[in-house]
């Protein structure tokens, strides 16, 4: 009979998306009601926080191993991947599919958005010096990042904020993995100056 992480890592090689423990518990609860034999009921009962520490385990072993693939824990969930090392060969199965490729500017603006979110394109362009339009429209369409409301300021400018995919996309979990993440958001930066309310000039009187 398989063992938990032997259970654990072939449902994660199985799924075609990231799995939290939550739904690896669900799984095996699942198979254990439907099954009469006692060693698949006692995974059954297995722990979020078992399988969580059973993913760690095998990351780590995994990690140390120099095999080809790599077990990761992202925003979403956890998955297999490839080793970063392999990219030249893998990328030749799939030539259809493209890096994201960023220039200076665009990496620029996506990080002042990241490490300073939500923030307004007003306070991009302080901190650049230049129009970020283009440059927002772009991170926009490539799903980096996506509006999160508008400020309450006057004109009630738009807000942008990273996605679930720029995590994924740098390999991270959390905003707080970003390089140097506590330092950097604590530097103060340029603002955009306040917008001008709005006023309501007298109307001059019409000639009798």
């Amino acid at each position: 009979m398989p063992l938990l992480k032997q259970v654990v890592e072939a449902l994660v090689f199985a799924s075609q998306r990231p799995l939290v423990p939550r739904e690896i518990a669900a799984a095996l609860k699942a198979a254990a009601d439907e099954s009469d034999d006692p060693a698949i009921q006692v995974l059954g009962k297995t722990r979020e926080a078992e399988i969580g520490a059973v993913l760690e385990e095998i990351k780590i072993e995994l990690d140390g191993s120099g095999r080809a693939f790599q077990l990761i824990e992202q925003v979403n969930g956890w998955h297999f991947v490839t080793s970063g090392a392999c990219a030249p060969w893998v990328r030749q199965l799939y030539p259809e599919s493209k890096p994201i490729r960023l220039s200076g500017p665009a990496l620029e603006t996506l990080a002042i958005i990241a490490y300073r979110q939500p923030i307004t394109r007003a306070d991009i362009e302080a901190v650049r010096g230049v129009t970020v339009d283009g440059m927002v429209t772009m991170l926009m369409e490539r799903g980096l990042i996506r509006i999160a409301g508008r400020a309450d300021v006057p004109g009630r400018p738009l807000l942008y904020e990273s996605t679930e995919y720029f995590l994924e996309h740098f390999g991270l979990k959390t905003l707080d993995e970003l390089p140097n993440s506590s330092e950097l958001r604590r530097i103060p930066l340029p603002t955009a100056p306040p917008p001008l309310e709005p006023t309501c000039e007298p109307q001059p009187e019409s000639p009798p």
